[in-house]
């Protein structure tokens, strides 16, 4: 199991941006919205390689890969 290593960052990031993570994930702090955030995009990353096989697979579909 991976032990989880927190490091403190100064960034400059999009007010908006953050505001409506925290919307989206019904959050009260910035750090859970970004956290959130950052783990879905993990999540997708993992879903797209596991659905890489398929790629070529559904004949006469015209949508770009991956299907997003």
């Amino acid at each position: 199991m991976h032990s989880t290593a927190i490091k403190n960052k100064h960034l400059k990031l999009d007010q908006k941006k953050i505001d409506f993570a925290k919307r989206y994930f019904n959050v009260e702090t910035e750090q859970e919205a970004i956290d959130r955030a950052l783990s879905l995009l993990m999540e997708e990353e993992q879903i797209i390689k596991a659905i890489k096989p398929l790629k070529g697979v559904l004949k006469g579909d015209k949508r770009k890969w991956p299907y997003l």
